[in-house]
């Protein structure tokens, strides 16, 4: 595939898929590592206090929401950090996502086990992101499929999501939880087959090139 059929159909350099990102050095110990390393750490530390007592301890729910959300907030801080400071890491292209789906993947469980949200729900945003990340590093060696905008407002969207299911909310929020986890889902859905068709299409552009 030459340079120019690539740029033709990719997006603008603004999003690109940083699976892609050149490896900026070969140093483990980053800061950018240290904030993906907390953040796994986390996953455990989140489904203790999500379960404890079944779901049914108030405070217990409000420091489960707070590592959430502090969790989130590292995994949109240490990619841009790695990138902005040219500390991009094989071990953190890796374990960066990883990181991102296991804290995720805890809360979703987590709240499914305690019937918070239904398991239909989890399965399917679950599936969509082990699917896409499995593909991101199978097309890489074909060339670089830009992140959409529309895959940033989804992980916002999720975000946002579940730590309104996380947190212990009276009734009076559920009307607001089940239109943002809606359109979470949904986001979730079009921007899967989004990076899928993307994908066969780079996929056989390389082939035929």
């Amino acid at each position: 595939m030459s340079e120019e059929h690539a740029r033709h159909h990719s997006l603008p350099p603004a999003v690109p898929d940083h699976a892609g990102d050149p490896v900026g050095t070969r140093r483990v110990a980053t800061i950018p590592n240290l904030l993906t390393l907390i953040r796994l750490l986390l996953v455990p530390v989140l489904g203790v206090l999500l379960l404890a007592d079944g779901g049914d301890d108030g405070d217990m729910r409000w420091w489960a929401t707070a590592v959430f959300v502090a969790a989130a907030l590292t995994d949109l801080v240490d990619g841009a950090l790695a990138r902005r400071s040219g500390t991009v890491t094989t071990l953190g292209k890796i374990a960066d996502p990883i990181a991102d789906k296991a804290i995720t993947g805890v809360a979703l469980v987590g709240l499914s086990m305690i019937a918070a949200l239904p398991w239909w729900v989890t399965l399917v945003i679950l599936g969509r992101e082990v699917a896409v990340t499995i593909l991101r590093f199978v097309v890489i060696r074909h060339g670089v499929i830009p992140a959409s905008r529309g895959g940033k407002i989804k992980t916002v969207a999720q975000i946002i999501a579940i730590a309104l299911y996380v947190a212990p909310l009276s009734e009076a929020w559920d009307s607001l939880r089940i239109v943002t986890m809606a359109i979470a889902v949904v986001l979730t859905v079009a921007t899967g087959v989004d990076y899928a068709v993307r994908a066969r299409r780079l996929t056989r552009e390389s082939h035929d090139g």
